[in-house]
């Protein structure tokens, strides 16, 4: 899940990335998006490449510099994690505490263990998130959902959002479709081809569909066939890790609808080689959530 390239590799992909877009990953990539994630019935001629919390391999995950790494490297979707401060701001972060990816130990070194919810977001915009990663990103932020959404808008980008472990955040989801709509995110354009709200938790999900019920959803995690049916009321994906998948699971997801009337789509994670991308390609998924997305890309696309 974090496994990284160099930084100087990274700059080289980069680099020769923003050269040979115009012409060729650009215009494959856009194609693939206008039968997005937020499409479920649409069959893409390959699986949608998303971004993992940005283009995680080549930028500090989560970051704005990872989002605008994954623009550079012509990928119209990115996938990031929201949670709630203490004063009930939205941040983006992954882990529930801010120890693996800030300098929080050193800024704050008597408020173990350090949890996201224990700190204010003027606190947390003190912390450098970039440093961990390398020199070239110290001073990178913890953004805020309303900085994230706003860079991914500005890149023409697209969103998949994870309520990360709403369980500690009680009516999370209202905060989020408040902000989503504060930020312009919940108009007709946005909610039908740029936006999918995913979490582990299903309650979570229900709540979103309650919330908005014409707002494209999926669920973290692979529930036994048989259940199913269950999740297509409340959910338009089944989103597993590609571990757990098979030809068999990936087909018995399809064939049932969702709460759309669309057949429910499988987006995998996470895969971040080129023979994994092409093994569950192979296997029927619609999308490939990856920290490498200019490799899973170039073996799928």
């Amino acid at each position: 899940m974090y496994a990284r390239t160099s930084v100087t590799t990274a700059a080289a992909l980069l680099g020769v990335s923003a050269l040979i877009l115009p012409g060729t990953a650009t215009a494959a990539t856009s194609s693939a998006a206008a039968t997005s994630a937020a499409a479920p019935a649409a069959r893409c001629a390959g699986p949608l490449v998303i971004a993992h919390r940005g283009a995680s391999a080549y930028a500090p995950e989560n970051t704005l510099p990872a989002v605008d790494a994954a623009e550079a490297l012509g990928i119209d979707w990115v996938e990031n994690d929201v949670q709630r401060t203490k004063d009930g701001r939205l941040v983006v972060i992954h882990d529930d505490n801010l120890v693996r990816t800030t300098d929080a130990e050193q800024v704050f070194p008597d408020r173990a263990p350090w949890k996201v919810k224990d700190f204010t977001a003027a606190e947390i915009a003190r912390l450098d998130a970039g440093s961990w990663f390398g020199e070239r990103w110290a001073g990178a932020r913890v953004p805020t959902l309303e900085q994230y959404l706003r860079a991914v808008e500005a890149n023409q980008q697209k969103l998949l959002l994870e309520i990360k472990a709403p369980e500690l955040y009680p009516d999370i989801e209202k905060d989020i479709l408040r902000v989503l709509r504060h930020e312009g995110w919940l108009d007709r354009e946005h909610v039908r081809n740029k936006l999918v709200i995913q979490s582990f938790g299903a309650d979570s999900v229900r709540a979103v569909h309650q919330g908005r019920p014409d707002i494209t959803t999926g669920f973290l995690g692979t529930p036994p066939v048989a259940e199913l049916p269950s999740y297509a009321a409340f959910t338009d994906q089944i989103n597993p890790t590609h571990t757990s998948l098979t030809s068999e699971y990936v087909a018995a997801v399809h064939r049932l609808k969702g709460p759309h009337g669309k057949p429910l789509t499988v987006s995998t994670w996470t895969v971040n080689d080129a023979a994994g991308a092409v093994r569950v390609r192979d296997l029927g998924v619609d999308g490939i959530i990856t920290n490498n997305p200019d490799v899973v890309r170039d073996a799928v696309g």
